[in-house]
Parts: C-alpha cells; structure tokens; sequence
C-alpha cells in the first residue's frame, strides 16, 4: 500500500515545530549568556573603578 501524502505532511510538520522548539530554546539560552556576560562586565567595572578612585 502507498501511504496517503496527509500522513507525510504532518510528520513534516511535526519534526519542524521539534526544530522550531530547539532552536528557541537555544536562542533563550544564548541571551540569558550575553546577560550574565553583561552582569558580570558591568560587576568588574564598578569594581575597578571604586578601588582606582
């Protein structure tokens, strides 16, 4: 038996929104980084200028 071309798409679909699920999870992971990268930029900064002054 051929499969009908329905049960294709919706597999298509389904392996898309997993995609679509990974790679926003990866770009939420990537901004909470940048985040505690700035956190800690800023942390360093004030610090260094408090001892400096």
């Amino acid at each position: 038996m051929i499969g009908s071309p329905v049960s294709g798409i919706g597999f298509q679909l389904k392996s898309a929104g997993t995609a679509s699920s990974r790679l926003t999870h990866t770009v939420v992971a990537s901004l909470a980084v940048a985040a505690l990268s700035l956190c800690a930029i800023v942390t360093l900064t004030v610090l260094t200028s408090r001892v400096l002054a």
